[in-house]
Formats: C-alpha cells, sequence, structure tokens
C-alpha cells in the first residue's frame, strides 16, 4: 500500500457522514492490506465493519475493560496474541478458558472481549501480518458451556468474524477437542462458510500433530513452545497494553454508524432475519 491509498480512503471517509472520521491509520491499514490495496474493496469493507458493530451493540458496546463483568472474564480466560510470526508472516492467537467452572462463564462477554484484544492489536501492532491463525484450546470447554452459548449473538460473531474483520484467516485450530466436537460444530455449521470449514484442524488430547501446522518456536512453553515466554508473561503484557487503550475502547464515537445521516439506502449485513432452533440431545 502506498500513502497515496491512505489519502484516498481518507477523503473518501470526510464525504460519508455516517461513517466515524477519527479512525486510527493502523485501522486503515488494516482495511487497505486485507483488500489487497483495492481502494473500491476497502471502502466496502469499511462500510461493513462499522455498520455490523452498530447492529451487535451486545458485543461493541459498553467495553470499558475496567467493569467487573469483564475483569472477571479476563480473570478466567486466556486471549493471547503470540509474539512470534510463522515462518510465511502469520500472526498466531492462543484463546483457552482456564476453569471448567460454567459460572464464571459469560458468552456474551466473553465474545466481547476477544474482540478488545483483537481491536487494541488493530492499533498497536505496526507491522501487519501476512496471515492470521487462531488457536483455540478446548481442555476446559464442557457440554455445560454449549448450553451458555447466545445464539443470535453467536450468529452476529460469526458474521462479523467472517465477512467484516480486516484480516486474512489462515487456518483455525482446534486443540484438545473433546467427544461432543459434534455438538459444538451443530451450534456454528449454520453460519460457518465453506472456505472458512476447510480452514478447521483438530487435535486430539495428548497429540503433538499441531506442530505440523504452527512451529515451536511460536508458541509458550505450556504449549511445548521454543519461545521461553509463558502464558502468564504474554497475558500480562497484552493485559497492560488493554488498560493503556482504555479510552479508545471506550469512546463510542469510533465505532458507531449514525444511520440518521447515511444517504441511500440502508447497508444489508446478513444480521436480520432468523435462524433454526438448535438443541443439545
Amino acid at each position: 500500500m502506498t500513502s497515496s491509498d491512505l489519502k484516498l480512503i481518507k477523503e473518501w471517509l470526510l464525504k460519508q457522514a455516517h461513517l466515524p472520521h477519527n479512525i486510527d491509520d493502523n485501522l486503515l491499514k488494516r482495511f487497505l492490506q486485507c483488500s489487497k490495496n483495492s481502494i473500491e474493496k476497502s471502502k466496502n469493507l469499511i462500510e461493513l465493519f462499522y455498520t455490523v458493530r452498530s447492529q451487535a451493540p451486545e458485543i461493541f458496546s459498553n467495553r470499558d475493560p475496567k467493569q467487573p463483568e469483564l475483569q472477571i472474564i479476563f480473570e478466567n480466560i486466556d486471549f493471547l496474541p503470540l509474539p512470534t510470526l510463522t515462518e510465511d508472516n502469520c500472526k498466531v492467537f492462543l484463546y483457552r478458558i482456564l476453569t471448567s467452572d460454567v459460572d464464571k462463564y459469560d458468552f456474551v462477554n466473553g465474545v466481547k472481549a476477544f474482540f478488545i484484544f483483537a481491536d487494541v492489536r488493530m492499533v498497536s501492532e505496526n507491522e501487519i501480518p501476512e496471515g492470521e491463525i487462531p488457536i483455540f484450546d478446548m481442555k476446559n470447554f464442557t457440554l455445560r458451556h454449549l448450553t451458555k452459548i447466545v445464539l443470535p449473538v453467536l450468529k452476529k460473531y460469526m458474521i462479523y468474524t467472517q465477512e467484516a474483520h480486516p484480516i486474512r484467516l489462515r487456518a483455525i485450530h482446534l486443540l484438545n477437542t473433546p467427544p461432543f466436537l459434534d455438538k459444538c460444530m451443530a451450534f456454528v455449521r449454520p453460519f460457518l462458510k465453506a472456505e472458512v470449514a476447510e480452514m478447521l484442524h483438530c487435535h486430539l488430547p495428548d497429540s503433538e500433530t499441531l506442530y505440523q501446522y504452527v512451529p515451536r518456536k511460536c508458541l509458550p512453553v505450556e504449549y511445548g513452545g521454543e519461545s521461553g515466554l509463558t502464558c502468564e508473561d504474554i497475558k500480562k503484557e497484552w493485559m497492560d497494553k488493554v488498560m493503556k487503550y482504555r479510552d479508545y475502547l471506550i469512546d463510542e464515537s469510533r465505532w458507531a454508524v449514525d444511520e440518521n445521516k447515511r444517504t441511500g439506502d440502508k447497508r444489508q449485513t446478513g444480521m436480520e432475519g432468523s435462524f433454526r432452533t438448535l438443541s443439545i440431545d
């Protein structure tokens, strides 16, 4: 991308009264990179990014990381952007629930916290990776956790991550997959795009198959990694960073679309409509 690309996007934004005008340069660069430097695709992605967020206030509003509800999430779930990139310049992100105690798990606040870390990453990381590789450790995930899933919020999460999140997803790894994985997938599959489903890799407990995809140098010590860092080390660094960006996160003017100022038809995002009810056998 070039400085002229960034200038063109900024000039276009100034003419969009319904969109925020205080978008961080690092975030704008993410839109361009994710759109392969196509100005038109970048405009479309920006439009979708903010419109979807405005239609999902459960996830993207009221995001003060100091509030007690989110502090409980941070204590019981790790959201760890790992510092070492893969050989092909991809960022690895580790997500894990630290306890099987379902009473300490809140699905909506968990999703909210997930995107708090994502948003801090997008403005604090100056070097944009070529791709993203999330790892979800399911060791402490139980059948009872499934009962805490809020389907309308899951739908919004899936639409946003697959359509509006400015990253290039390369692979998704599920660690310590439980015997009830098919029940987990029953929740996700209705909202899962075929090309994303093909990126899924499942790893059984005590297996070493993850290393076939993610080098040990990228992983923390607890996962057989050679980075020399523990999950606690990485978590402390990122919790400090989240608190540093607290004002940025809670500034609603940075995230909201003003539909009253939009010219033309309201953007359709797929958030509308219903979905079939799922049950756990």
